[in-house]
């Protein structure tokens, strides 16, 4: 056995508290230079102006770039129609391009939109023996350009496989001579490719010369704040009323992770759902993990499987208030919701009696039991593959970390075992799961085009979240602060409204 894997335990940290503070709670959005209506007037005239670039754009190329910047400007929401319609055309439309940059744009949009484009497109950069040409080694956007495309490949594409590691190396190698901006998307991307970095994250960074993004950007802002200060007091009334000073106060962090799948105006009820379900994940994950004796865990997924709220008097107290707080009360009482927490809790129990009994399982048993959101929507690849992203990437988290005596073993230790390596083998191993996991969830942009692309979106969004919070193996979600001071971006894009409003 590898000397890393981890039977030295670590003491079990203390409850950090929430890095925010009562900050949310006691909210009061600061006077705005302009009222909300004159803000939203601008907002509609500058849409109006976008509407117009479309059919002034030229040529396909001046088409892939208006989408292009709409996107990384995070207002293609409003956009919707128009982009749908635009890369519909292109796709039908025959493309001769002997550019790299125009022809890996043109294959990252329409493969990040479900129209499917063929690896091939890149032959003409390559030599007989299927090398690429060494000259485009000397083209800096369009290196970049391929780097973000071939990280859209599916499973079985070797020629994207290639292409991913001939533009990542050569980035690499020319980084330091990169002129901004294109030094700073670079930087970005060599971190979180494109195709799996947030728009929000993206958007923060991209748009300092852009109107209409500044003010889109800074209206939703103002309303992520005003959600939040009423989340945030949910949260807090719940917790004095359940006595939860054993676990861990995360409600901006989970907010975040809604907000991730559901930025945009028109899904705040949605947002506000799923903040509260993964909140109350979150207080069963620690209450299995750190609170409850394996018991109590027994009989607490006993109480949740029955759901009846006649038959709990066999719980402690703190379990039945805890109990009876899981029965959605408000409108968001989705059938959905209950099923959800029943199968979460299996998962949360066996984990327990597998930490109770110091047993290291397999790492396929390891990989079957995913806490992720599974049952959202139904088991698909798609929502699997998002499932597996967050529990790899948590576990490989969880294992530099070093775990303590309470945790189950994470699937890193359980890969080590079974295949007595050593972590640094199982940590690249997990890793490339981890990619193999975001061939799925491309893939599924093809394999489901019967469902709204959206729907998809979703998922992926979950995906892009978690690439976030556990970036350079770090759990930015326990240890939050980490990840609130790690850089002006993320720390933009995660704490709402902090870009000043210049109008």
């Amino acid at each position: 056995m590898a000397p890393e894997a981890a039977t030295s335990w670590k003491a079990a940290p203390e409850v950090q508290p929430s890095v925010w503070g009562g900050f949310f709670i006691n909210y009061i959005p600061e006077p705005l230079q302009v009222s909300d209506e004159k803000m939203i007037e601008r907002v509609n005239k500058l849409k109006g102006e976008v509407c117009g670039l479309f059919e002034a754009c030229k040529n396909v190329v001046e088409k892939l770039d208006l989408v292009d910047v709409l996107q990384r400007l995070g207002i293609d929401h409003h956009f919707q129609e128009q982009i749908a319609t635009t890369l519909s055309s292109i796709h039908r439309d025959e493309f001769n391009s002997s550019n790299l940059h125009e022809v890996a744009l043109r294959f990252r949009l329409l493969r990040q939109h479900g129209f499917w484009v063929p690896a091939d497109e890149f032959d003409k950069f390559k030599l007989e023996d299927g090398s690429f040409i060494y000259s485009i080694a000397n083209d800096p956007k369009g290196l970049f350009s391929l780097y973000n495309a071939a990280n859209l490949l599916t499973h079985n594409e070797g020629a994207l496989e290639e292409a991913l590691i001939f533009a990542r190396k050569h980035l690499e190698l020319i980084q330091s001579s990169l002129e901004s901006p294109l030094a700073d998307q670079v930087a970005r991307a060599l971190k979180i490719p494109l195709p799996r970095t947030l728009k929000r994250v993206e958007a923060v960074s991209y748009m300092q010369e852009y109107s209409l993004a500044k003010l889109d950007f800074n209206l939703l802002q103002l309303l992520h704040q005003k959600e939040l200060n009423t989340i945030s007091q949910w949260w807090k009334d719940l917790s004095e009323d359940i006595g939860l000073e054993y676990m861990r106060d995360r409600i901006v962090e989970c907010y975040f992770w809604a907000y991730s799948m559901y930025y945009e105006q028109e899904y705040a009820r949605a947002r506000m759902i799923l903040v509260r379900i993964f909140m109350l994940t979150s207080l069963l994950d620690d209450t299995y993990d750190e609170h409850a004796t394996l018991g109590e865990s027994r009989d607490l997924t006993l109480a949740i499987e029955r759901w009846d709220e006649n038959d709990i008097s066999f719980l402690p107290e703190y379990m039945k208030k805890f109990f009876l707080k899981l029965e959605p009360h408000e409108k968001f009482r989705i059938a959905y919701a209950r099923k959800g927490f029943q199968l979460i809790s299996k998962s949360y129990l066996q984990e327990a009696e597998w930490s109770h009994h110091e047993y290291i399982p397999s790492f396929n048993d390891h990989v079957n039991v995913l806490e992720a959101f599974e049952w959202a929507i139904g088991s698909t690849d798609a929502i699997r593959a998002s499932g597996e992203v967050s529990r790899f990437m948590d576990d490989m988290a969880d294992f530099k970390r070093g775990r303590n005596k309470m945790d189950v073993a994470t699937s890193v230790e359980c890969y080590m075992k079974e295949h007595n390596v050593t972590g640094e083998v199982a940590l690249a191993k997990i890793g490339s799961f981890v990619d193999e996991a975001w061939k799925t969830l491309n893939q599924a942009l093809f394999d489901h085009r019967s469902l709204p692309l959206p729907v998809l979106q979703r998922v992926t969004n979950f995906a892009m979240s978690i690439m976030l919070i556990f970036l350079d193996q770090r759990d930015g979600y326990t240890n939050s602060k980490e990840f609130k001071d790690s850089g002006e971006p993320i720390r933009q894009a995660y704490s709402p409204l902090i870009l000043e409003q210049q109008l």
